[in-house]
C-alpha cells in the first residue's frame, strides 16, 4: 500500500473515531440533562403535593401544570372541589389529551359510586342486625307528619262553603268526599243561589254526585249560605273556604292539608 493511502486511511480511522466519541457525549450529556430536569422538578414539589399527584396518579408535569391553570381564571370561576383530572381535561391542549383525562375520571367516578354501593349495603345490613325490628325511618316521627294526618278526626264536622261553576270548589269537594266517612259530617253552604231555591240546590248536588244516603242520613247537609260565611269569619272569608268544627273550636283547613 502506498503512503498516501496509509494517509488517507488513517485520516478517516481517526474522524470516524472523533465522531463516535463525540456521540457518546452528547448522549450521555442528554440523558443527565433530562435526569437533572426531573430531579428539579420533583424537588419543586412538596411533599404533600408529590403525595396527591401520586393519589391522583398524575405526573410531576402534570400536577405542575394542573397547579398552573389553577392561578387563573379555571382557579377564580370554579369549585375548591374541582378535581386536576377535571381541570387538566378541561384545559386539553388536544383531542388525545382530552380522551385521556376523560377516561381517567369515568374510571374515577365509576370506583367511587362501587365504594358508595358497597357502603350503602353494609349500612343496610348493619341497620337489620342491630335494629331488627325497627324502620331505619318512622314516617310517624318526621316532622308536620301528625300535623298533615290530624288534619281531621272522626269526631270532627266540617263546613264547606261552595258556589256552582266554581272549578276550585268542585276540587276541594272531591277531596272531602273521598273522606266522608273519616269524619261526623260535612255541611255544605253554597252561595251565588237565589235565597230559597232549593232546586239549584238539588242540582247541583245531582251534578257532584252527592249519595242522597249520605243527605238522609245526615252526614251531608246542603244548605244555603245566608251570611254564615261572614258571620264565622268576620267578613275574611271567601270561597271556597274550608271549616273544622272540633268540639266547640271552630278553625280554618287549608287545601293543601287535604
Amino acid at each position: 500500500m502506498s503512503s498516501r493511502l496509509i494517509v488517507i486511511v488513517v485520516i478517516i480511522a481517526l474522524a470516524v473515531s472523533d465522531s463516535v466519541g463525540a456521540a457518546g457525549t452528547s448522549n450521555t450529556e442528554v440523558k443527565e440533562i433530562v435526569s437533572d430536569s426531573s430531579v428539579i422538578a420533583e424537588s419543586a414539589l412538596s411533599s404533600a403535593d408529590l403525595a396527591r399527584a401520586q393519589l391522583w396518579d398524575l405526573s410531576v408535569v402534570e400536577w405542575h401544570r394542573y397547579q398552573q391553570l389553577m392561578q387563573g381564571i379555571r382557579g377564580s370561576i370554579s369549585p375548591s372541589t374541582i378535581s386536576p383530572i377535571e381541570v387538566l381535561g378541561i384545559h386539553a391542549r388536544d383531542d388525545a389529551e382530552r380522551r385521556q383525562y376523560a377516561e381517567a375520571w369515568v374510571h374515577a367516578m365509576r370506583e367511587d359510586v362501587d365504594r358508595i354501593l358497597a357502603f350503602q349495603h353494609a349500612y343496610d345490613a348493619a341497620g337489620k342486625r342491630l335494629y331488627p325490628n325497627e324502620l331505619m325511618i318512622d314516617i310517624d316521627r318526621l316532622p308536620g307528619k301528625h300535623e298533615q294526618a290530624d288534619a281531621f278526626r272522626a269526631t270532627d264536622r266540617i263546613l264547606f262553603f261552595s258556589r256552582p261553576n266554581c272549578p276550585d270548589c268542585d276540587a276541594l269537594m272531591t277531596k272531602l268526599l273521598a273522606q266522608i266517612d273519616d269524619v261526623s259530617g260535612i255541611d255544605i253552604f253554597l252561595t251565588a243561589l237565589a235565597p230559597g231555591d232549593d232546586a239549584a240546590v238539588r242540582a247541583w248536588a245531582s251534578t257532584h254526585q252527592i249519595n242522597p244516603e249520605w243527605v238522609r242520613s245526615r252526614q251531608i247537609t246542603l244548605n244555603h249560605d245566608v251570611g254564615v260565611l261572614d258571620k264565622l269569619t268576620s267578613g275574611q272569608g271567601k270561597v271556597p273556604t274550608i271549616l273544622r268544627r272540633r268540639g266547640e273550636k271552630l278553625s280554618q283547613v287549608r287545601g293543601s292539608d287535604l
